[in-house]
Parts: C-alpha cells; sequence; structure tokens
C-alpha cells in the first residue's frame, strides 16, 4: 500500500504565498514523475505542475512565473511554492506520483486526497 498526505493548503489573500507539501509512504521502490493538479468547482482537474525523478519541470501557463515545483527523492516529497495568489486560484489541490513498488513491477498512479487552497480578493 502506497498513501500520499497532502499538507499546506488554508485560506490566503490575494498577492500572498503558500507552500503545498506531499509526502508517499508505504512500499515503494521508486517513484518517477511527481505532479500537482487542481479541481475549481465545476471545472475539471487541470495539471499544475509535473517534476520528473530527474529534476525536469514543466508548468500550467496559468501560474507560470508564480509557482516553483520541487522534490526530495529521499523523503518522497513533493513541494509546491505558489507565490502571488489570485482568487482564481481557489480550488483543491492534489498530487500524483507515478510509484514503483518493486524493481520488477511497473508504475502505479497514485493520488493525494486533497488540500483546500482558499484566496480571498
Amino acid at each position: 500500500q502506497v498513501q500520499l498526505v497532502e499538507s499546506g493548503g488554508g485560506l490566503v489573500q490575494a498577492g500572498g504565498s503558500l507552500r503545498l507539501s506531499c509526502a508517499a509512504s508505504g512500499t515503494i521502490f521508486s517513484i518517477n514523475a511527481m505532479n500537482w493538479y487542481r479541481q475549481a468547482p465545476g471545472k475539471q482537474r487541470e495539471l499544475v505542475a509535473a517534476i520528473t525523478r530527474g529534476g525536469s519541470t514543466n508548468y500550467a501557463d496559468s501560474m507560470k512565473g508564480r509557482i516553483t515545483i520541487s522534490r526530495d527523492n529521499a523523503k518522497n516529497t513533493v513541494y509546491l511554492q505558489m507565490n502571488s495568489l489570485k482568487p482564481e486560484d481557489t480550488a483543491v489541490y492534489y498530487c500524483k506520483m507515478e510509484v514503483q513498488i518493486r524493481s520488477w513491477t511497473g508504475l502505479l498512479d497514485r493520488w493525494g486526497q486533497g488540500t483546500q487552497v482558499t484566496v480571498s480578493s
């Protein structure tokens, strides 16, 4: 079993910052890509940021320049630093990891439970 636990969400004023964390625990051989998604009320879930095991990153245009994704492979943890937040960034933020449980198994997608980010105007 692999579990992802997120933290760091909350209520912040427009222009403020938040740092989200997502830690994986359980039987883990390695983790490939780590991603952050978000889902606002009435909207589809969208990819916000992604980072490969080697550290290559990719960002959604809507948040590029305001966010930084990073990871600590030793801790099986991914972070999302968000700055200059806007009310339209309000959403539930989810982490997703591509997890390899054993050296001989394939990659499995695992999701966190989501953390609410609310940006007030």
